[in-house]
């Protein structure tokens, strides 16, 4: 499945679009990524994922419809798994997102829960920030920051231009966790559950890939 970015973005999110006369859809580009990544790990049963994704029943079997009808999972008596389209899917989003960790309370992420996307070459993409924050509460978190790889630091627009510097505990994570390349973005997003704080920083990140990228017809 060698698509370009901006296709692979109207692909995904055309998989959670409403699909009339069906119900109007509870769940987001979060959940399809979400699910995908449990079934890369090993199979699982509908209960489990609807509680790993935090959906109820009746959007779990719309997500599970809809990855069956798009040839990414199929349902075994082990549960669902990934089909091959749905592994190479599956490796697309880990090309664009190669990290997501869970980053411990520091200077500068002070939520009780923070998580942390490191979105592959997108910082000339950033500009004060503001877009991927709202993207991130949109999500669920309470507070998020973009962080850009350049020159051999680590810089958020408006509050510091070496975040090794002035926030050295913060960094120190950031960079043994992560790993940012120049031009990377990390996306930390703080909410009260783990959950929130992945869904807050994956749709931070979403926002990120395809801009400005055509789609091929």
């Amino acid at each position: 499945m060698t698509m370009a970015t901006a296709d692979f973005k109207k692909f995904i999110e055309n998989l959670v679009c409403e699909k009339a006369p069906g119900p109007s859809t509870t769940f987001s580009m979060f959940h399809i990524f979400a699910a995908l990544e449990l079934m890369a790990q090993k199979p699982i049963g509908r209960n489990k994922l609807a509680e790993k994704l935090g959906v109820g029943e009746g959007a779990i079997r719309t997500i599970v419809s809809r990855l069956k009808e798009a040839d990414l999972i199929k349902t075994a008596k082990e549960g669902c798994l990934l089909t091959a389209r749905g592994a190479e899917t599956w490796k697309k989003f880990e090309e664009l997102f190669p990290q997501r960790v869970e980053i411990e309370q520091t200077e500068l992420t002070h939520s009780p829960c923070n998580y942390a996307f490191l979105v592959k070459n997108s910082g000339h993409k950033i500009g004060s920030g503001i877009e991927q924050r709202d993207a991130a509460i949109m999500g669920g978190a309470k507070r998020a920051i973009a962080i850009v790889a350049k020159k051999g630091h680590l810089v958020i627009d408006s509050v510091s231009s070496s975040i090794e510097k002035e926030f050295p505990t913060a960094a120190a994570k950031i960079l043994k966790n992560l790993n940012p390349k120049d031009n990377d973005v990390i996306i930390i997003a703080g909410a009260e559950t783990s959950l929130k704080a992945k869904r807050g920083a994956f749709a931070a990140a979403w926002v990120l890939i395809g801009d400005g990228e055509k789609a091929e017809s």
